[in-house]
């Protein structure tokens, strides 16, 4: 086929119906996952009907989801570490002992691949300029991602002034939406997603804040309200979603900023390293002097 997998899925995800976007939303966060996918398995974890599966295949161009994984390894061409006799020998005995570690870990390096990935985009590097250059840097996380979202703002007050964890209580996100100061808004959030997150980056875009969502592959919504959305993998065979590698990917945006500040940064890391040893001290530490 002439159009790649990728540029169907895209298509369907600003022109399909709301089932349409879902799934090619998915697919297109799990496109190394599905040569171990069924239209069952699909249906299942988006939440439709195994026949709207096969409906949406035909619909994008493929007789069958069969047919759409036969014309993968255009896409996604060699894996290793999917697609190897390693990864069919883990599985074997995975059945084999009732244990699903083994998947679970293949899946999770996986994701953490997918993640490095991105880091060579062009969207990744918009973004990294954008959270060293711009002058406030408002931080946002929901529910479970809140702490993700915190663990963000802190270390990127390490580096740079004006970053900002938003706060929840107010009710208005006023420090955002009112500030006449240039600002961007960073936000993590995971399914079951906080309505606040889809209105509060809905409100930001319109404002012309530009907005980075963080969020799962089952997010149909994002793109419709974020300038980027880096869609990371959450199932890894445990029973609750895992956002360990959407912690890991706010990581690399801290060492990307990091790197875009340059060695200036070095005395703010020292100067913060000295207050937090003068006011509250670390253990085993003979230099820093807690004041008295």
């Amino acid at each position: 086929m002439s159009v790649p997998l990728k540029t169907r899925l895209a298509n369907a995800m600003s022109e399909g119906s709301k089932a349409d976007k879902a799934i090619a939303n998915y697919m297109s966060g799990a496109l190394e996952d599905l040569p171990f996918e069924t239209a069952a398995s699909i249906a299942a974890k988006v939440e439709v009907s195994e026949a709207t599966v096969g409906r949406f295949c035909r619909s994008i161009g493929y007789a069958s989801f069969k047919d759409l994984k036969d014309h993968l390894k255009d896409d996604i061409g060699d894996h290793p570490w999917l697609m190897s006799d390693r990864l069919n020998e883990l599985r074997r005995n995975a059945e084999h002992d009732a244990s699903h570690l083994a998947r679970g870990m293949e899946l999770e390096i996986a994701a953490l691949v997918k993640v490095y990935e991105m880091t060579t985009t062009a969207e990744w590097r918009r973004v990294v300029r954008r959270l060293a250059k711009t002058d406030r840097v408002h931080v946002a996380g929901f529910q479970t991602e809140r702490g993700i979202a915190q663990y963000f703002a802190n270390q990127l007050q390490y580096l740079r002034d004006g970053v900002t964890l938003m706060d929840l209580a107010g009710g208005n996100f006023s420090e955002l939406l009112v500030s006449d100061t240039p600002a961007c808004l960073v936000i993590f959030e995971a399914r079951r997603y906080s309505r606040l997150a889809k209105v509060l980056a809905a409100e930001a875009r319109g404002a012309g804040i530009p907005v980075t969502l963080v969020t799962d592959v089952f997010c149909d919504w994002g793109h419709a309200v974020a300038d980027e959305v880096f869609a990371v993998t959450t199932q890894v065979n445990q029973f609750w979603d895992s956002t360990a590698v959407m912690a890991s990917l706010g990581n690399l945006l801290i060492n990307g900023v990091f790197m875009e500040l340059g060695p200036a940064v070095e005395a703010r890391l020292r100067r913060t390293a000295e207050l937090y040893g003068r006011f509250t001290g670390h253990v085993g530490d003979p230099v820093a002097q807690v004041a008295k």
